[in-house]
């Protein structure tokens, strides 16, 4: 019976790191030079895509680390004031923004408070998810029924009973379910624009603020023109904060609370810009820590995503008539304006 050709297997050697002997005269020959793999277009885009998801994902990690850290310093009990809602960005929810005014050593003005109680100087709704983009800013001297302790100025809730209390004040007074709330961190918050590269912030009148004292006295001045001026970190935090102008004596808490929402705006301005995909795993570090919240990573990040896809709303403000109780200035609202506003705020 015929046979086929025995079996026999190919062995590849492995290219000699130091050269090859010549069998003849046992001369060492240096190993033959390795092919390069040419450059060509493709194969750059997929070395700069693969770079740019390296990147996106280091920012991603940052992120999320940093938000779960922060997530665990919000109050309990204002947790359990919340209501559920669908995750963002798909389904829309309503976000209390809160900025107090208690201050650290670094950030205190004369009369504020160090520790302890404080009242909440930003009081701010926000509608995002599911395509909604929606503000609405609460000033601090409206006069609400707090529960437990009759009528008062809206930002005393704070004071009395922290987040938590004006998370139930407010959906109260307005009939509106809150499902998150966000407390400015105003120690880290100068970080967190400076991690963005500062702010392009325009303004259509001058503005003069002097903040514990103002720079000759150890505090902080700014003086602005009518225009466009680029802010550092410090410098956006004594414009959100400037309660009085200098320059325009006749500004009320109207006007500031309106600043607030513009700054907001130049802030996600600046997010979406190109320039900030270079320094993003340092703003994914930085932007959760310039807040507290009961979101942790991946709900605090469809948050952003919310804001980052849809335009810069109208900035809008419940505004009340003046009145004065106990001798102190304060707003009401009629109830036919301030259901005109919550619509506005709901339906977009």
């Amino acid at each position: 019976m015929a046979q086929g050709p025995p079996p026999y297997k190919v062995y590849r050697s492995r290219r000699p790191l130091f050269g090859r002997r010549d069998e003849q005269d046992g001369a060492l020959r240096p190993p033959p030079p390795r092919r390069r793999p040419n450059l060509t277009g493709k194969r750059i885009a997929l070395y700069v895509a693969g770079a740019i998801g390296v990147w996106l994902l280091l920012s991603l990690l940052l992120f999320l680390v940093s938000a779960q850290i922060q997530s665990g310093k919000i109050d309990e009990k204002a947790e359990s004031a919340l209501a559920g809602a669908g995750p963002m960005p798909f389904s829309a929810n309503t976000i209390l923004v809160l900025g107090s005014d208690a201050r650290t050593k670094r950030t205190a003005e004369p009369g504020s408070r160090i520790g302890g109680p404080s009242r909440s100087d930003t009081i701010m709704l926000m509608r995002a998810g599911g395509g909604a983009s929606q503000r609405l800013s609460i000033p601090r001297d409206t006069i609400v029924n707090i529960p437990g302790h009759g009528p008062d100025k809206v930002n005393a809730a704070y004071a009395i009973g922290g987040p938590a209390l004006t998370i139930t004040t407010l959906r109260q007074y307005l009939g509106i379910e809150i499902n998150h709330v966000v407390e400015v961190d105003f120690e880290n918050f100068p970080e967190f624009v400076d991690a963005l590269g500062g702010i392009d912030f325009t303004t259509k009148h001058c503005v003069v603020s002097n903040i514990n004292g103002g720079k000759r006295n150890g505090g902080f001045t700014l003086r602005l023109k009518p225009g466009t001026h680029h802010l550092d970190g410090e410098e956006t935090l004594v414009l959100a904060r400037t309660r009085k102008n200098d320059c325009r004596p006749n500004e009320n808490d109207l006007d500031r609370t309106r600043r607030q929402q513009e700054i907001l705006s130049a802030m996600k301005g600046e997010l979406l810009s190109p320039g900030t995909f270079f320094r993003l795993p340092w703003v994914s570090w930085a932007a959760p820590q310039a807040i507290r919240s009961d979101m942790a990573g991946p709900s605090l990040m469809g948050l952003f995503t919310s804001l980052a896809v849809t335009g810069s709303p109208t900035p809008r403000v419940l505004r009340g008539d003046p009145v004065v109780v106990n001798g102190q200035f304060a707003l009401t609202v009629p109830d036919a304006r301030k259901r005109r506003m919550v619509k506005r705020f709901q339906d977009g």
